[in-house]
């Protein structure tokens, strides 16, 4: 853990710190990306989890769209950029040592490209996977294929 994060562990309330230095101190992996979880921040559903490199977080806290790293593109994804189904940024907020970002937004329409509104739908029950949710849009649709 860096100390940076060290010394957030005792900082009172309400401190604050210069952004540029919190950056700084991210433990982002090999691959310079973090784990940023989507939670739609009135209900506390978790929609998704997705990478997010610093220009990718940079670009989100400065312009409120949500904006993460294609690892299968390798570049930054706007979301809802090819669907329409966007995030727009209410908080966000860092993991205690620094290498998990949880992302408060407002999502438009479904997090997942399966057109469900979360990503998390597979229940695991006992010794079955049940699917526990059904599309809010066809996939097929939602990304005009078809």
């Amino acid at each position: 853990m860096s100390d940076t994060f060290k010394a957030l562990e005792r900082a009172p309330r309400d401190s604050r710190f210069p952004l540029a230095g919190i950056l700084d101190a991210i433990r982002f992996n090999a691959d310079g990306l973090i784990p940023a979880i989507a939670q739609q921040h009135d209900s506390g559903e978790v929609l998704m989890m997705a990478w997010m490199n610093r220009e990718a977080l940079e670009e989100t806290l400065h312009t409120g769209r949500v904006c993460y790293w294609s690892r299968s593109r390798g570049k930054l994804w706007r979301k809802g950029e090819s669907s329409g189904q966007q995030q727009h940024l209410k908080g966000a907020a860092l993991d205690c040592d620094g290498d998990t970002l949880l992302l408060q937004v407002a999502q438009t329409g479904p997090a997942c490209h399966s057109g469900r509104r979360s990503c998390f739908y597979v229940a695991l029950e006992g010794d079955e996977a049940r699917v526990a949710s059904e599309p809010l849009i066809d996939p097929d649709a939602l990304y005009g294929k078809g």
